[in-house]
């Protein structure tokens, strides 16, 4: 049997932008999508039991089944092989924590540790790259990049077709953050599609949008390398605003955002496509993230609790 494991992430600054080529800042999470692989008489066939957003599963299986095919073409295997594919681990199918990065991932480490294939991480990652394309048309990279080497870390995609940058990002300790759950299931390649048309028929605003995106995360790193919390707070609201006006937000992640910043958030924004899934609150220290998680569960949304910028995630 094969094992393979993939992390969750948060975007702290530059969902949607990073697509276009201005600079994000991705963080690990230390919850895993996880998978076991065995061969199999006759098809592909997936058992997924993580816990996930309601429809979460069944809006992303055709998706699902794509990735995998994308995922054999790409690794040289013959798409005709018979795969039995369990899907678990501690990360939820949220929208905007990189699940489906993750898993893609996680299944591409199984395939190969089961197959006995020796892959390196930067070909699990241009492996996981191309899964990504099933579900959100023009991946930006960020997500399975975060999926495979873990860490707090600066990405740069090359959209002339170069290798994308990415540097490890390494902060003073880990800062503790929530993540809240709107419960909608967000449909990435749309939410992808949408800004990408509408940059199209208006591209001095969004242009203007898009440089101001750029210099936000140039401050960010700045500020985070500097333990300037309040400011990556700053910033990160921001951000969150420019996301409104690209039109990727919602009225659940605006009212997640609005209460967590109410509680004492330094920062709050959504996180990953928009349009549903998740929003990311800084909330540093037990107490502050304990004081905004619970305000958020007391109405009945998922969230979790957890830290960015750890060394070992």
């Amino acid at each position: 049997m094969g094992k393979g494991s993939g992390y969750g992430k948060v975007i702290l600054l530059g969902e949607h932008f990073v697509v276009h080529g201005a600079p994000g800042i991705v963080s690990a999470i230390d919850s895993t999508t996880d998978a076991e692989v065995k061969k199999a008489v006759k098809g592909i066939n997936i058992r997924d039991e993580r816990k996930t957003a309601k429809g979460y599963s069944e809006e992303k299986r055709l998706q699902q089944i794509e990735s995998i095919e994308r995922m054999l073409k790409t690794m040289g295997i013959d798409s005709k092989i018979g795969l039995d594919i369990w899907i678990g681990g501690t990360l939820p199918g949220f929208s905007g924590l990189g699940a489906s990065a993750a898993s893609s991932v996680a299944i591409a480490r199984a395939i190969a540790q089961e197959l006995g294939m020796l892959v390196s991480d930067k070909k699990i990652n241009q492996v996981a790259y191309e899964a990504e394309k099933a579900y959100a048309g023009n991946p930006s990279g960020i997500d399975n990049t975060a999926a495979t080497y873990g860490g707090l870390m600066w990405f740069k995609k090359d959209v002339a077709g170069g290798p994308d940058k990415i540097e490890k990002l390494h902060v003073r300790r880990p800062i503790e953050i929530v993540i809240g759950s709107t419960g909608k299931v967000a449909n990435t390649k749309a939410m992808v599609e949408g800004v990408a048309e509408r940059k199209k028929k208006n591209p001095a605003k969004y242009d203007a949008i898009f440089k101001q995106a750029e210099n936000l995360a140039v401050a960010g790193r700045k500020a985070l390398e500097a333990y300037d919390l309040k400011k990556v707070g700053d910033l990160m609201n921001e951000n969150h605003r420019l996301l409104q006006e690209i039109g990727v937000s919602s009225k659940e992640l605006d009212m997640l955002v609005d209460l967590a910043r109410k509680q004492g958030a330094f920062g709050a924004k959504l996180t990953g496509g928009g349009g549903g899934g998740c929003m990311v609150a800084l909330t540093p220290g037990k107490e502050l993230q304990g004081k905004v998680l619970s305000s958020i569960k007391s109405l009945g949304f998922e969230v979790l609790s957890t830290k960015i910028g750890a060394e070992r995630y």
